[in-house]
């Protein structure tokens, strides 16, 4: 259900970082964002392929992990930001490396703390 909200509140954009420690449930959030845009691929977490690629019906989701990169030129070789240019939906994983490439554009930064065992989230738009 906090997918689908999240989703419908900030309908018109399409990229997302989330940060958050280790453990605290980025990459199953991601999945459940991913399930309630429409998406049946199978999803895990890309951690060592940096990037995966999911198909929805309206189009592709990107979901990125950058918690192994050293530098923004590693990101720069992936074609960051033309990922970033398009329609698809973007979800970023560690995006403090991607810090760069974000200046000027709209996002949600998500943040998920971990209190008593409980998960909070909030969501803020950056441009």
């Amino acid at each position: 259900d906090i997918a689908k909200k999240l989703l419908e509140q900030f309908s018109e954009d399409r990229i997302f970082t989330f940060t958050a420690e280790m453990g605290s449930g980025k990459t199953t959030f991601i999945k459940e964002l991913c399930r309630s845009l429409g998406s049946k691929d199978n999803f895990s977490s890309p951690t060592y392929s940096i990037v995966n690629e999911y198909n929805y019906p309206k189009g592709k989701i990107y979901h990125f992990d950058l918690y192994r990169l050293k530098n923004s030129e590693e990101l720069h070789n992936i074609g960051f930001l033309d990922y970033l240019d398009g329609k698809s939906y973007c979800f970023i994983e560690w995006p403090q490396m991607a810090e760069t490439f974000l200046k000027g554009e709209p996002f949600i930064d998500v943040k998920i703390d971990v209190l008593d065992g409980k998960r909070m989230l909030s969501a803020n738009r950056h441009h």
